[in-house]
Order: C-alpha cells, then sequence, then structure tokens
C-alpha cells in the first residue's frame, strides 16, 4: 500500500481515537448528550457502583419506585422545601427500606457528595426529626414551610402544583420522610441523575458521564440550631457566619452598595423558579479586594462544596474566574444573630440565603431556607440538549 495513504489512514485514526477519549456525543432517548465518558475508578465510576449495589438490595417493586425515565419532567416537580405530606416526592422512602438497604441508599451519598456535604445533609434530616418531636412540629409547618400565598408559591412547589394542606393531615416530618430517585440508569456515559430529598432538603444532581452538576439544590433548616449528644447543631451555621463575616469586611461606601433598599423576605428562584432570570443588584466583586473577594469564594463554597470535592473543585474554579462579573446583595441588619438575606449571583451561579417568616410577624433565624442554581446548567442543562 502506498505510504502516503498508510500515514494519512493512522492520522485519521489517531484522530479519531483522540476525540473519542476527549469528548463523545450520542443520543439518549430524545437528549443529545456531549460529555467526557467517565471510568470505573472515577468518582462518577464510584456513584455508579454504588447505586447499582443499593439497585441489587431491591425487590422489582422497590426498583420501579426507584427508577424513572431521565426526561420525565417529574424531577422538575417533585423538589420543593414543604414537607412530604404536602408536595409529595418521587421515588423511594428510606423509612419503607430495611436496615442494609437504608445503609446502601446512604452510601450512594457519601460517594456522590463531599464529607462536609453528607455531614450536612444528615444534620438537616436530623434537624427535621427534632421539629417532628417538637411543639412547632406538632403544630404543622410556618412561615415558608406553609401554605404557599395565592400570587406564587414562595420557595414552594412548582405553579399548578397544588400542595395538600388538609386539616389534620400529617405533614410528613422526619428522618423517615425522605426519599431517594434514579432519573435514568447509573450509567458511565448516558445522562442520569440522582433526587434525594424531603422537608427541608433537595439535592438534584445530574450526571452525563465525569461531570457531576449539583444544581438545583435546596438545603434548608428547621431547626438551624438544635441540641445533639449535648452538643450544639448548626447545619447552616457556616452559612450564616461566613455570610455575617463579609458583609462585616465591607467599608461603609461598599456596604451601602450592597445593602438593598427594601426587605427581602424569603428566597427569590426557589422550587418552582425554573429558567427565570433576575437583574443583578448589590456590590459588583470587581469592586472588592482580594481578602474580600477570598471570603466571598469562601461562602460560595459552602453550598458547591457539598458535592463531592473532585467536581467541586471544578466548579469553584469557573466561578472564580467569573468574580468580574459576580454580585453581592445584602438585606437586613448586619449584625450576627440577626435575621438578614443575601444573595451571590454570577455567570454561572445563584445563592440565596433566606430567614423564613415566623408565626404571626418577623422573620426567624431559626427557619432558613437557602437555594444554590446554575441559571446555565439547572440540570445539567449545557450537557443535555433537550
Amino acid at each position: 500500500m502506498n505510504r502516503k495513504v498508510v500515514l494519512a489512514m493512522m492520522c485519521f485514526v489517531a484522530l479519531v481515537a483522540s476525540g473519542c477519549q476527549q469528548q463523545s456525543a450520542q443520543t439518549a432517548g430524545s437528549a443529545t448528550v456531549a460529555f467526557e465518558p467517565a471510568t470505573a475508578t472515577d468518582v462518577t465510576g464510584k456513584t455508579v457502583a454504588a447505586a447499582n449495589e443499593f439497585l441489587a438490595t431491591l425487590d422489582d417493586t422497590g426498583r420501579a419506585k426507584v427508577s424513572l425515565p431521565f426526561n420525565s419532567e417529574d424531577k422538575r416537580k417533585r423538589w420543593s422545601n414543604f414537607p412530604v405530606g404536602m408536595v409529595p416526592r418521587a421515588g423511594i422512602r428510606l423509612g419503607d427500606l430495611d436496615t442494609a438497604q437504608r445503609a446502601a441508599a446512604m452510601q450512594v451519598l457519601a460517594v456522590a457528595l463531599s464529607a462536609s456535604g453528607l455531614q450536612k445533609v444528615n444534620e438537616i434530616m436530623q434537624g427535621d426529626e427534632v421539629l417532628k418531636n417538637s411543639d412547632e412540629g406538632r403544630l404543622g409547618p410556618a412561615g415558608g414551610g406553609g401554605s404557599p400565598p395565592p400570587a406564587r408559591p414562595a420557595g414552594g412547589p412548582p405553579p399548578g402544583f397544588r400542595p395538600d394542606s388538609r386539616p389534620g393531615m400529617d405533614p410528613g416530618f422526619g428522618r423517615d420522610n425522605y426519599y431517594l430517585a434514579f432519573y435514568g440508569a447509573p450509567s458511565l456515559t448516558d445522562p442520569w441523575m440522582i433526587q434525594f430529598g424531603g422537608h427541608h432538603l433537595a439535592l438534584n444532581l445530574t450526571i452525563v458521564g465525569k461531570a457531576n452538576v449539583m444544581t438545583p439544590s435546596l438545603p434548608a433548616a428547621q431547626p438551624a440550631v438544635y441540641k445533639l449528644n449535648s452538643e450544639t447543631v448548626r447545619p447552616l451555621g457556616r452559612e450564616n457566619d461566613k455570610g455575617f463575616e463579609l458583609i462585616d469586611s465591607l467599608d461603609a461606601s461598599q456596604q451601602k452598595q450592597a445593602i438593598l433598599s427594601y426587605q427581602v423576605n424569603d428566597l427569590v428562584l426557589g422550587a418552582g423558579q425554573d429558567g427565570k432570570m433576575v437583574q443583578p443588584e448589590g456590590v459588583k466583586v470587581s469592586a472588592l479586594n482580594a481578602a474580600q473577594q477570598e471570603k466571598l469564594l469562601d461562602v460560595v463554597h459552602e453550598w458547591v462544596g457539598i458535592l463531592n470535592d473532585e467536581q467541586a473543585a471544578l466548579k469553584m474554579a469557573e466561578v472564580k474566574a467569573n468574580l468580574p462579573e459576580t454580585w453581592f446583595a445584602w438585606s437586613g441588619p448586619t449584625t450576627n444573630g440577626s435575621p438578614a438575606y443575601f444573595r451571590i449571583q454570577g455567570p454561572t451561579l445563584w445563592i440565596e440565603y433566606s430567614p423564613q417568616r415566623m408565626r404571626g410577624s418577623g422573620l426567624d433565624i431559626n427557619h432558613i431556607h437557602t437555594i444554590y442554581r446554575d441559571p446555565t446548567n439547572d440540570y445539567g442543562a449545557r450537557l443535555v440538549k433537550q
């Protein structure tokens, strides 16, 4: 064979092989997917293995509850800050699993999340157990966790998905009332999603090859402070404290820009607000000095760092690259221990921290909602083109 032809064929094969290693594209149902394939030894591979090990502990009925189509719209509708008695969740209930099955379910999260992220999840769930046994729990949901106003479901389910708030209804508080669902089959190549949540917790983790995307997610807490084995637990304590450290590090001129002229009483882009945009407000991060910017990144990491360390580091690098176009806004007092709202908004980032209304009036620092979004990549939109 002509030497030039042989060389050309070798170059073509090498080019194709290189392209396959760098990026693959295929069709999954109606979704066109671009991704870097995962391997059995990376974090996606370990998550796939843990998910399959969990599925193997279930019978056919259990697997049918957990396994849902990737393109199902339920993944957008079946997460909320509301308790499960008001907004039913998809998937299988932890309280319906035996000890081994429940351990296998939580192992999926242990692999997919960071150690600190898993701790936060467990503290939120334990807080809901405390709430269940408290006077507040017996009275039922209040504030942002109760019936939404008619204008829009503030921090609640999507429009048209009406929560069940019948008198005497069991709201479904406690550790048993958290649900795990897989949208799509666990895979190194095809897109799939882990959805885990219940009252005051929603994790939506889209996985496409090596890429892990944990937006939108809603970590919240009620009570925000409680005792466990004589120790004080604050599931969102670092978020609170670091937010106040950041606002207090700003000088008077910077605070004047950052602090909004109106009070924010709830999440602006909570559950049910997918795809909406908000005009940036507050102080532009480019106006902050290097130390202040580092404090802001430290705040952001409390949400981004719920995800496993490997993928969180990639997201933090993206956030850092976009700092010049990022904004920080504050509403409320600047003394730690006061009810205050804050927001961090960038090209690929949206974070809100919001104390909720008490029964009657005022904001409750012991009842916190937060939201973490990427306006360009919620549900892996950059990876999965519908």
